[in-house]
């Protein structure tokens, strides 16, 4: 599986794409993400991406995501994955374990359309907040 994802709302430590301009800051993501069917409607997934969100001064800009993804019913995906920005041991960059869902609409046998919401739960709360975010998935299953 080859998936790619548009996210509406905070967007720190994730693969989407997205862009957003305001009051003279820019924030943006691209990422892509890609996953492997251990048996029917069970993927394991791996992400990365790239961007800033304007405000923070991290150095290291590239996010991960490491997650499985279930599909009930194979219209119904729900994702759990462990998602942050930087790599090393120190406590400032931002880590999230996530939680997803949504639902598959299959525009053909191997493309599929999945708009969902996202929370992301803080691994390290003194540093940053946990989000909502929605976003609009496109997959394409091999």
């Amino acid at each position: 599986m080859i998936e790619a994802n548009t996210g509406f709302g905070q967007n720190v430590g994730n693969t989407s794409l997205y862009f957003k301009t305001s009051d003279g800051v820019t924030a943006y993501n691209i990422g892509l993400e890609g996953g492997y069917f251990i048996k029917d409607n069970l993927a394991i997934k791996v992400g990365l991406g790239y961007g800033d969100d304007g405000v923070s001064t991290l150095t290291d800009p590239i996010a991960y995501k490491l997650g499985l993804k279930y599909y009930f019913k194979s219209k119904i995906p729900v994702e759990i994955s462990y998602n942050g920005v930087g790599f090393g041991d120190t406590d400032a960059n931002p880590a999230y374990i996530g939680f997803q869902a949504g639902c598959a609409f299959f525009l053909g046998k191997n493309v599929s359309m999945e708009p969902g919401i996202r929370y992301n739960n803080a691994v390290n709360k003194s540093f940053y907040d946990s989000n909502f975010q929605f976003n609009m998935g496109f997959a394409l299953h091999f």
